[in-house]
Formats: C-alpha cells, sequence, structure tokens
C-alpha cells in the first residue's frame, strides 16, 4: 500500500493519538465518520499491539514496508529493540530536518528534503530516510537559504531537542547525541511493536 496521503486528523482520532504531536489533530477524541462514536470495540492484545506500530508509523510518516526495514534492522543492532527502532526513526534525515524546526510538520520536511533543499555534511542529500549520524551538520543548500516554506516554519520557534544544536543565523543543525528514550514521545509503547513482530 502506497503512503497515506489523506488528513492526518483522521488517522489520529482512529488511533486517539496525535500524529502531529501537537494535539490540533484531536479536536474529536471519537473515531472518524457516521458511526465514529459508537464503534469503539474492546480490542484483542494483537488489536493493541498492532493499534500501537500504526501509531508509530503514521507518526513517522512511513509505509509497511519501510517500517518492518527498520524493525528488522533495529532488532540486529545491540541493546533494547524497541529503542533502537524509536531511534533509527529520530535519526531519519526528514524527522531531523522536522526536529529542527526547519519544517512545520514531517511531510513538508519529507518534501523539503525531496526538492533538494538540505545538505548533511556539505553534500546535498535528497533522500528522506537517509539515517544521518551523530555529528553529522545538517543545512540548507546555499541557494535554497530563502526559501518561503523554511522561513515560515522558523518563525515558529519551535524548541529544538537537547540531541540536536540549531544555528539559526546560518540556518545549521548538528546531530549532536543520540536521543535519551526520555526525550522521545511518552505515549508510545514500543515493547508491543516488538511484541507484535515476534510474535
Amino acid at each position: 500500500m502506497a503512503r497515506y496521503t489523506g488528513p492526518a486528523n483522521k488517522k489520529s482520532r482512529r488511533l486517539n493519538f496525535s500524529t502531529l504531536e501537537n494535539g490540533k489533530d484531536l479536536k474529536r477524541t471519537y473515531a472518524p465518520g457516521q458511526h465514529g462514536q459508537d464503534r469503539r470495540k474492546k480490542l484483542s492484545e494483537y488489536g493493541i499491539q498492532m493499534q500501537e506500530k500504526q501509531k508509530v508509523r503514521f507518526l513517522y510518516g512511513l509505509t509497511e514496508k519501510q517500517f518492518h526495514k527498520v524493525f528488522d534492522r533495529a532488532s540486529k543492532m545491540k541493546g533494547t529493540a524497541g529503542e533502537n527502532l524509536l531511534i533509527l526513526l529520530e535519526s531519519r534525515l526528514d524527522n531531523m530536518v522536522y526536529r529542527l524546526g526547519m519544517a512545520r510538520t514531517r511531510r513538508a520536511a519529507r518534501q523539503i528534503v525531496n526538492h533538494g533543499h538540505i545538505t548533511v555534511n556539505g553534500k546535498k542529500t535528497d533522500i528522506p530516510s537517509y539515517t544521518t549520524k551523530v555529528g553529522d551538520i545538517i543545512a540548507v543548500k546555499e541557494n535554497s537559504l530563502n526559501h518561503p516554506a523554511i522561513l515560515d516554519a522558523l518563525e515558529q520557534n519551535v524548541n529544538v531537542p537537547a540531541y540536536l544544536e540549531m544555528d539559526k543565523k546560518n540556518l545549521t543543525g548538528k546531530y549532536v547525541r543520540l536521543p535519551e528514550r526520555s526525550e522521545l514521545n511518552s505515549e508510545i509503547n514500543e515493547q508491543l511493536i516488538v511484541e507484535f513482530y515476534n510474535r
């Protein structure tokens, strides 16, 4: 199945979880559709695990195939598979652009990266799934410094996480260290995702 491009609030309401991480997409707490208010069924254990996986998948905007590949990679790394999964997702270039405040949403960040406005360590990188490493410098390309979408996003004055450094004057950011679990979304229970794939 291709990437979901419909309204974010529909997915957020279905999962009862803000996929935009700002709560604006959860004005109504019941599921979308005509029967949304009376369709909440008690989920099975499998249903709970799948819902958790879907939360994270829609949060980072990945297809099922991409998400499974990231999980396979995370499970082969040292440490906890669930935490490794979240760290790999946070290290994606589109997510870094979003976290540095260069884009309002992850969708917008993906588009900015796709259109070749971003460089990593001085080299143009137009692959949103590119995994950045600690020490990488993420910057806006020289001829894109006046890009209206980037300037508009920077005006929002987003709080940049402690594991990143942002130089707003030069529109460059640095991946300082790996994020700690306490710095990532507390509403996610990554253990359920591990159980879903290991069942």
